[in-house]
């Protein structure tokens, strides 16, 4: 561990920005809520996964591979799941079309992910693996709902089981509203089975064709918010250092989390500190299908390499919101095609101190790239080193010139011979022919420079 550096994190609970202090430096542990596996992940949920993947590359550094676990779940069991299945595969028995469905997001989500440069979590658990009593013994979704009922933070009522949120005094406490102060209503479901308006579901009864387990309470499936409880604990135990995800989880999903944690664990706490991202538009507009600007990471991935998209991401803070451009990505672009050039074949190098500290800062990545331009002019072996540990330079400078061109869609011996056609013209000082193939090639999406050495070309963004 690195026992000069001070990390500092702001934690929404405490809203203020926390020195970190891990509950055991040997055996820290962070918990990222992660996809619903219902449809392709679009660009605002690529943010938590490189804002945390940046995060979990510095605990890392900090305090040492071995001793950060890291899981981000997968949610694979959820109504929109079911009415995506039905939709997708209406001639197959649900449980074979969810199947279908999940399997076929969740491959497509880890492809995307690792395009945008994202190492894997220590443990992906599923939810459907989590919802009755394991062989292992690890944490599940009914012995937590037991707990609660046997505790009295729990109930059952008209074929569910329902959290009482009036057992829980300071319930509200992350997102800041008060029990009191909601509305019969709003953002809460209000039926007659319940205490209370603000008490939500931890366990629903399936019909026969929808996906369902045998429990206490019939046959059923669980709640949402149940589901992270269950993962988080079954791996980091009943408290841990960090919980993470995007600004909308806030209400009602990590509070329902912390609310349902503490009260079956009997404990104080149920993270540390709780980081949250801010929202993504998409040129200057909320991203939404009406408007025609829902983005798929895997349709950027078509027209940009996945470093491309993590440098445009990080370029915002992540506790700031952002606008996603088309002329922001092509200067991001135009950055990596620059550092590539400079310094993607340099090697042994060693992280700078002030990217470090910038990331210390409550991973201030903005700062972090402001620190690399200043690197990119004195010092290439450290700019390099910094680059790999933050995600990028997983190639060479040959690969990426060459996976540039192909995107492109540029014939390489077309444009060498047109050059050679150029520089034969302007040896005879045919000068309009030289400047017709020069507009030529500009029209092909080829930049081209002369110098004394000769003419070099390459794929304009």
């Amino acid at each position: 561990m690195n026992s000069q550096l001070e990390l500092r994190l702001y934690d929404t609970l405490t809203r203020e920005k926390r020195t970190f202090k891990p509950l055991d430096p040997n055996n820290l542990r962070m918990y990222v809520c992660g996809p619903t596996v219902y449809d392709f992940a679009h660009i605002g949920n690529a943010r938590p996964v490189i804002v945390f993947d940046v995060l979990f590359r510095l605990l890392r550094h900090v305090y040492g591979e071995k001793h950060v676990t890291y899981v981000r779940n997968i949610t694979d069991v959820d109504d929109k799941i079911n009415a995506r299945a039905v939709r997708d595969f209406p001639g197959l028995p649900l449980n074979e079309a969810i199947r279908k469905v999940t399997e076929k997001t969740a491959n497509q989500f880890h492809s995307d992910v690792a395009a945008l440069g994202c190492l894997p979590p220590t443990f992906e658990p599923r939810a459907t693996e989590f919802v009755l009593p394991r062989p292992d013994g690890k944490t599940d979704m009914e012995t937590l709902i037991k707990q609660l009922i046997d505790r009295g933070h729990a109930y059952e009522a008209a074929g569910e089981v329902l959290f009482d949120t009036q057992s829980m005094p300071d319930y509200g406490a992350l997102s800041g509203r008060k029990l009191d102060e909601q509305l019969a209503g709003a953002r809460v479901a209000v039926d007659a089975h319940k205490k209370n308006a603000a008490d939500f579901v931890l366990w629903k009864q399936s019909s026969a064709d929808e996906p369902g387990w045998e429990s206490p309470w019939g046959r059923g499936r669980p709640g949402w918010h149940i589901e992270c409880s269950a993962m988080s604990a079954a791996y980091l135990g009943d408290v841990f250092d960090i919980h993470g995800g995007g600004l909308d989880l806030i209400f009602p999903h990590h509070e329902n989390e912390i609310a349902q944690s503490r009260c079956a664990h009997g404990t104080p706490t149920m993270a540390n500190y709780w980081l949250h991202n801010e929202f993504v538009h998409v040129e200057g507009a909320k991203m939404s299908k009406s408007l025609g600007n829902f983005v798929t990471i895997n349709e950027l991935l078509a027209d940009w390499p996945g470093e491309v998209l993590r440098l445009n991401m990080l370029k915002t803070h992540y506790r700031s919101p952002m606008d996603w451009t088309l002329k922001s990505v092509e200067e991001s672009a135009r950055t990596l095609d620059d550092w590539y050039k400079e310094a993607g074949d340099v090697h042994d190098g060693k992280l700078s101190d002030r990217v470090l500290e910038a990331l210390s800062d409550d991973l201030n990545t903005p700062q972090v790239i402001a620190a690399l331009h200043g690197l990119r002019g004195s010092d290439l072996v450290t700019f390099a080193a910094s680059l790999r540990f933050l995600g990028f330079f997983a190639e060479s400078a040959a690969q990426w010139e060459g996976r540039k061109r192909k995107a492109s869609g540029v014939d390489a011996d077309r444009v060498n011979a047109l050059i050679a056609d150029r520089t034969a013209a302007r040896a005879r000082k045919d000068f309009k022919e030289s400047d017709r193939i020069r507009d030529e090639l500009a029209a092909m999406g080829v930049a081209i420079k002369d110098s004394k050495e000769g003419t070099t070309w390459e794929v304009a963004r």
